[in-house]
């Protein structure tokens, strides 16, 4: 059982030491724990750092591409040499790596794919107050949309099985940790979650310039992953809202013919409000049918990341197995010539 840790990168020269000191390198149950380090573009000595300290495996971006890119490049790259669970830390020092014992304790014991560590962000003391509400609100606004109970969705101190990182494709540029949340869910991962709670602050956050701009691309995330995976429930809603308001003014008139009897009330406004209804039709109808596309979308992407998933498992099955592999179709195959004879 190889157990790989995944640091991504960006000029942690000061603090990757106190990450690395602090990562267990035996651990009950797992035969091998093994470091990588994601170079996202470092312009200081964090490489140099790193390798002095006995890290081995790297992955280097000659420029910055963002936490969501070192993300799927290093979770490509520790699946590659052979992991069985990946845990992803931070190289701040933010969480307390000491734990990772119990991070990916559910996942040995066959209890979950993925884990989530909650940090308890509304007790951590740097955070603002503005800044604990965000992180709820978020946190519920993505429980929402995926059906999962999360209790911290941004949280970057979390673990995979093989199979579940096996399954999970990042696209978005920024929040993997939403996205691959989502992901998770939808592809009906066991998601387990344990609180651990975070080292003190030793530098300010470099994903975002404010909670704000972190906010809108969450929600954009949020947003493209929802549509991505539940058309329907956007592109019907949204149809039927328009259609009921489309139809309201039609409904209004043709209860004032029965009514009122009167030809005044074909008058001008009237006119002006059977048109707007009528548009409002037109894009009910152009909602429903995005839907219908949507979805025929939404089943050729689940069809494609099945094929997708068993690319990666021609391409990144270990030796090992692909040994017992076709040893055990020699054997059937032998077994079946005998029967024929």
């Amino acid at each position: 059982m190889k157990l790989i840790v995944m640091i991504p990168c960006l000029n942690e020269e000061r603090t990757l030491p106190l990450v690395l000191a602090s990562i267990p390198r035996f651990i009950e149950g797992v035969d091998s724990v093994e470091i990588l380090i994601i170079d996202d573009g470092c312009t200081d000595r964090t490489v140099e750092v790193a390798r002095r300290l006995g890290v081995l495996h790297f992955v280097h971006h000659l420029k910055n591409q963002g936490l969501s890119r070192s993300f799927r490049d290093g979770l490509m790259r520790a699946l590659e040499l052979g992991a069985d669970i990946i845990a992803l830390t931070d190289g701040d020092n933010q969480y307390k790596q000491e734990r990772i014992p119990e991070l990916i304790r559910p996942i040995l014991e066959g209890k979950a794919d993925a884990v989530i560590a909650d940090r308890d962000t509304q007790n951590i003391e740097h955070f603002s107050p503005t800044k604990k509400f965000l992180q709820k609100f978020g946190t519920w606004v993505l429980n929402r949309a995926a059906g999962t109970r999360v209790p911290d969705a941004t949280s970057g101190f979390r673990a995979y099985s093989r199979k579940a990182a096996m399954q999970l494709n990042v696209i978005a540029e920024y929040s993997f940790a939403t996205e691959t949340t989502i992901q998770a869910a939808h592809k009906h991962h066991a998601l387990g979650y344990v609180t651990i709670p975070t080292n003190r602050k030793l530098r300010e956050s470099r994903q975002f310039k404010s909670n704000w701009q972190h906010v809108r691309r969450s929600a954009v995330t949020i947003a493209r992953s929802f549509i991505m995976y539940r058309p329907y429930a956007v592109f019907l809603s949204l149809g039927f809202i328009l259609l009921i308001l489309g139809l309201a003014p039609f409904v209004h008139v043709l209860w004032k013919a029965a009514t009122v009897h009167d030809y005044l009330i074909f008058g001008p406004h009237h006119i002006r409000s059977l048109i707007v209804g009528a548009v409002l039709l037109v894009a009910a109808f152009i909602s429903f049918t995005l839907g219908i596309v949507a979805d025929l979308v939404r089943i050729n992407r689940v069809l494609l990341e099945d094929v997708l998933e068993q690319v990666k498992l021609g391409r990144l099955q270990p030796p090992a197995d692909i040994e017992k592999a076709i040893t055990h179709e020699a054997t059937a195959a032998a077994r079946f010539d005998r029967s024929a004879m």
